[in-house]
């Protein structure tokens, strides 16, 4: 069986995300999109409420689950004895970074490939660090995220976002 992990922080998930996955769904028979925690990273949105997003995206589509997880990528893949990882690549340098953590994650555990799909031209400039910070200056995102997305935003308190 083909299972793959989609790992990201996903905070918030944006159309550049669901491209990937959607164009993902064919290549894999079961897709978990990995959820990760980074105690480096101050999230925007809770670790609940981007799975909340991805299991109502996604409701109607039976191959993909989402997860959440700290730590090793490769320990997640064992975890759910997922074979691939997947990552999206918008630019050669983010291939030049995801190559060099390919590379560690084949050097933790030889039996799981990493598998890159690039982005549509019109995502490339869609990355959720963008996103944010277009929203903590007030900005408008709805061309960046889908409707389940956006309407927590507009019921979100501000203080609680920009904390």
């Amino acid at each position: 069986m083909r299972i793959a992990l989609f790992p990201g922080t996903f905070d918030p998930v944006t159309f550049g995300h669901l491209d990937i996955i959607e164009r993902s769904i064919p290549l894999f028979d079961k897709l978990y999109i990995g959820i990760g925690i980074n105690s480096n990273k101050k999230p925007m949105f809770s670790a609940e409420q981007r799975v909340h997003w991805l299991e109502e995206i996604f409701k109607n589509e039976p191959k993909i689950e989402s997860v959440i997880y700290e730590g090793l990528t490769v320990d997640c893949c064992r975890r759910i004895q997922a074979n691939y990882i997947l990552r999206g690549i918008r630019y050669v340098n983010d291939f030049e970074y995801e190559k060099a953590i390919a590379d560690m994650n084949r050097s933790l555990d030889e039996n799981i490939e990493t598998v890159f799909l690039t982005c549509l031209p019109k995502y490339t400039s869609v990355a959720s660090t963008l996103v944010r910070d277009v929203l903590r200056y007030g900005g408008d995102v709805s061309q960046f995220v889908p409707d389940v997305v956006l309407k927590t935003i507009r019921q979100s308190d501000p203080k609680i976002l920009f904390a």
